[in-house]
């Protein structure tokens, strides 16, 4: 059976394939599907079609595109449950389209962008990554990711974005689950526009925080704050984690150690440790990998990271190992209520 003979089914339909050849093409298509998504977010697709709907022309009028291209697209956009139509020429929003909305609480059209070059050119060299162990962004992008990113604003400003974006769904499934244990002082290390810890700020109203980070996401961390009623109790910090780490009772880690390789993270953490207060702790926030075999998220995040940078998802195990080389110990595991487990960590 040909690919053209077999019933197509694509990723993100309803319709469940058909056998292995069907799953198999759904998995050999599926970069089709994330294009079409992260386009669908770049030309705000559900804004157009939000309120009554809209059609290829009206679209392609207030996107600047070419008519006949926008039909085509909004008509692969009903394939996959993205749009409806019902005389063809009339493109209605779904649910599904809904969530790429721009004025939406938990939108997620930014996490939908981030899909964009910088992420899709390593990642169509994964063999490469797989083959040296090297992560294949610093062939691609020409610099480590994280360097290439401060000479490009606005792929920055999608990243930083994303993150945001990203916590905002987490930070109270987090804050669920994070005992703050009469800490006072929160420090939410390199943690952009300081949701998380802004979240714990305002269910505990004795609780100070700060954010350390680059610069250029102060701003961002100074806005949120006021739109959540803590500015009076929030810091901003500029600086580099791989240098210093300000003083708190609780150093707040979400999707940072999985950036970096053992020794580096060893290194944030006992800058860490030597900033805590007394008594202080290191909470750790990150997907845990665990066993082989097991669907899920975290082998394929585990990727994501082989290559775009020297770091890894890890397991408990691991995560034992690089705290007690930085003169920690884990003290507990907690699961939430999502994917992301807090590790607490305390001097050893």
């Amino acid at each position: 059976m040909t690919f053209f003979e077999h019933p197509f089914v694509a990723a993100g339909s309803s319709e469940p394939p058909v056998g292995d050849t069907g799953r198999m093409m759904q998995m050999i298509t599926g970069y089709w599907v994330t294009q079409v998504v992260r386009t669908a977010a770049e030309l705000r697709i559900a804004d157009h079609l939000h309120d009554g709907g809209a059609t290829a022309a009206q679209v392609a009028t207030a996107e600047s595109l070419e008519p006949g291209s926008a039909f085509r697209f909004l008509r692969a956009c009903t394939s996959l449950g993205l749009a409806t139509s019902t005389d063809g020429e009339r493109f209605e929003s779904t649910s599904l389209l809904e969530t790429l909305r721009t004025d939406v609480p938990g939108s997620l059209r930014d996490l939908a962008l981030w899909s964009a070059e910088s992420h899709w050119l390593p990642w169509g060299h994964l063999a490469d990554a797989v083959r040296t162990g090297e992560p294949s962004a610093q062939a691609t992008l020409g610099a480590p990711f994280f360097d290439w990113l401060a000479g490009e604003p606005g792929e920055a400003t999608v990243f930083t974005n994303a993150m945001t974006a990203l916590t905002r769904g987490l930070a109270h499934q987090l804050a669920d689950v994070i005992d703050l244990n009469g800490a006072e002082t929160a420090v939410d290390v390199g943690g952009a526009g300081g949701n998380l810890v802004q979240t714990l700020m305002q269910r505990h109203p004795s609780l100070t925080g700060k954010v350390l980070d680059l610069a250029h996401v102060r701003d961002e961390a100074d806005a949120s704050a006021d739109a959540l009623g803590v500015a009076d109790r929030f810091t901003f910090v500029g600086g580099d984690f791989l240098d210093k780490v300000p003083s708190g009772d609780l150093h707040l880690l979400k999707f940072v150690l999985h950036d970096w390789d053992d020794d580096t993270c060893v290194r944030i953490l006992r800058n860490c440790r030597t900033s805590l207060n007394p008594a202080g702790r290191v909470l750790v926030m990150e997907l845990l990998v665990d066993g082989v075999g097991k669907p899920g998220l975290e082998p394929l995040m585990d990727l994501n990271m082989l290559t775009m940078s020297t770091g890894r998802e890890r397991s408990v195990a691991e995560f034992e190992a690089v705290f007690e080389e930085a003169g920690l110990r884990l003290d507990r595991v907690t699961p939430s209520a999502s994917l992301v487990s807090v590790l607490e960590a305390v001097p050893a």
